[in-house]
């Protein structure tokens, strides 16, 4: 495998790059936002205060790794965050994203994941996943423009939120193995089956 650490990418509206501390109101908006945060496991985050602490947590000690796919959504015209793509380093290669509210129903963060996804097809990531919550079917829409299959659903007991939520689990084999389910979370549920038509 080639590892990169979160390349530059540029779309036909889109830079994709590392956020900086010079992020931090940007990083502020998106991630304060109750409903761009409803459905995503943290918190909505307070104050700048907070914000940088995350941004040190989250995003600076991602980048220290020789690896890895942490990206910041910017339009090419002022080249300021308006989202995020993430794809964990873990075993699930979890893709996640999120997007300013003003910014929805755009085609955005489809156009973004593309990128990232041929950026991972590049680097020979071997798969991704994704899951939402079945109240968000919107972000399933997302996965299935960006050719991933629904595999089944599951509950979980969400932290820190503290929240029974019943996801379903979405994958893309980059490989070609298309014979690969990722099991993980299906085992470590006791409630998890397979629904038709989604």
């Amino acid at each position: 495998m080639i590892f990169k650490n979160t390349p530059e990418l540029k779309t036909e509206r889109l830079i994709l790059r590392r956020f900086t501390e010079n992020d931090i109101g940007a990083l502020f908006t998106i991630y304060s936002d109750k409903d761009v945060n409803t459905y995503l496991p943290w918190f909505p985050l307070e104050s700048l205060e907070e914000t940088k602490v995350f941004f040190e947590k989250k995003y600076v000690e991602a980048y220290k790794n020789s690896h890895g796919y942490n990206y910041a959504i910017c339009l090419k015209n002022d080249n300021i965050p308006i989202g995020y793509v993430n794809v964990s380093m873990d075993d699930n290669h979890d893709f996640g994203y999120g997007l300013c509210k003003e910014f929805w129903h755009k085609g955005i963060v489809t156009e973004a994941s593309k990128a990232v996804v041929e950026q991972l097809k590049r680097d020979s990531i071997p798969y991704i996943t994704a899951t939402h919550d079945i109240k968000n079917p919107r972000s399933g829409n997302v996965m299935k423009q960006l050719g991933m299959s629904y595999q089944y659903s599951y509950e979980e007991q969400w932290q820190p939120k503290d929240i029974l939520v019943t996801f379903r689990m979405y994958q893309l084999n980059l490989d070609g193995r298309n014979d690969r389910v990722y099991k993980k979370y299906w085992d470590n549920s006791t409630v998890h089956f397979i629904e038709r038509g989604v």
